[in-house]
């Protein structure tokens, strides 16, 4: 495998603004969502990289969506640094329907040059399951751990994800397991990540009082991310969290309705479980880096701050 020319690669993404999708070309003229241009984007940029598999033959992936590549991840080995160090998982948004090209490329490289490890990854959208896409970053975590030596990285693990990829990285942090009996040596490995961040991903289906799209009395919702009343309580981790959960760093805007946060808080307060949190005035859902390159050509200068003091809270996690 040639991943030490995957950093050259994303940098020149990067730089090119390669991964922006201005909001403006989201939409057809019709007013639905350009959901082939957005993922032919996004494939056409993986496709550049070398990539690591996360199954010789995926679970329950099949042509239903000839627009979904496999899932997969793209290693990017830390810079400016010879010390041998954990992995950061980023994961984009997009609803689970479309990916956000800055919450991913832009994300990894900044890491990258801050002396992280990342790996982006691509999980798996509707027409699949949540399920599906849970098990595709149960999956990254167990294949970084098991090729931990060949990638000369430790087993630490911080899961980053953003608005969708957030929500992702909650379930995971709420629903991992500790290995498991297999033939496979990969499932042998722990998922538990060591470290969760959310980037305007803190949200709270259940638990946020007045509720977030749902009626909390009625069996049919009303909700985009849930198909019915079972999977909405398997899928709101605020009401999964367990001492196991691991620490938590989590950052929005205000534009998000700030209580998903204060929430999502108290429910790791309750639990014990520790967590920094930084609250914005400026900036809305998608903003990224908040350097203006993102699909919203937003700049926030205050908001910028949340990587830098999210790079310290990680290196303080053992990252």
């Amino acid at each position: 495998m040639k991943m030490k020319s995957n950093y050259q690669i994303l940098a020149e993404i990067v730089e090119k603004d390669e991964a922006i999708r201005n909001i403006s070309i989201h939409r057809k003229a019709d007013g639905t969502m350009d959901v082939e241009g957005n993922l032919k984007l996004w494939n056409s940029l993986v496709e550049r990289f070398d990539c690591i598999k996360l199954w010789d033959k995926t679970p329950n992936y099949d042509d239903r969506d000839p627009n979904q590549i496999e899932p997969n991840i793209i290693f990017i080995k830390a810079q400016n640094t010879d010390e041998r160090k954990g992995t950061v998982i980023v994961s984009c948004g997009g609803g689970f329907e479309t990916r956000t090209g800055c919450e991913g490329f832009n994300i990894a490289k900044y890491f990258a040059d801050a002396g992280f490890n990342c790996a982006i990854l691509t999980y798996r959208l509707r027409p699949y399951s949540r399920q599906d896409a849970l098990d595709d970053i149960t999956r990254a975590v167990k294949v970084l751990r098991y090729r931990a030596d060949e990638l000369n990285i430790t087993d630490k693990i911080c899961c980053m994800g953003f608005s969708a990829g957030g929500m992702l990285s909650a379930n995971l942090a709420t629903h991992f397991d500790t290995g498991k009996e297999s033939d496979d040596p990969v499932e042998k490995m722990s998922s538990r990540p060591d470290a969760i961040v959310l980037g305007y991903g803190a949200f709270c289906f259940i638990g946020l009082h007045q509720g977030f799209f749902i009626d909390p009395f009625a069996q049919q919702i009303r909700n985009p991310f849930f198909i019915d009343v079972d999977e909405l309580r398997y899928f709101s981790p605020e009401i999964n969290i367990s001492k196991d959960t691991p620490p938590f760093f989590i950052w929005q805007t205000n534009s998000d309705d700030p209580r998903n946060a204060f929430c999502f808080g108290e429910a790791l307060t309750a639990n014990r479980i520790p967590f920094e949190m930084h609250l914005y005035p400026d900036g809305v859902h998608g903003i990224a880096l908040a350097d203006g390159h993102n699909d919203l050509n937003i700049t926030a200068k205050q908001t910028q701050s949340w990587a830098k003091l999210c790079a310290g809270w990680m290196t303080n996690q053992g990252l």
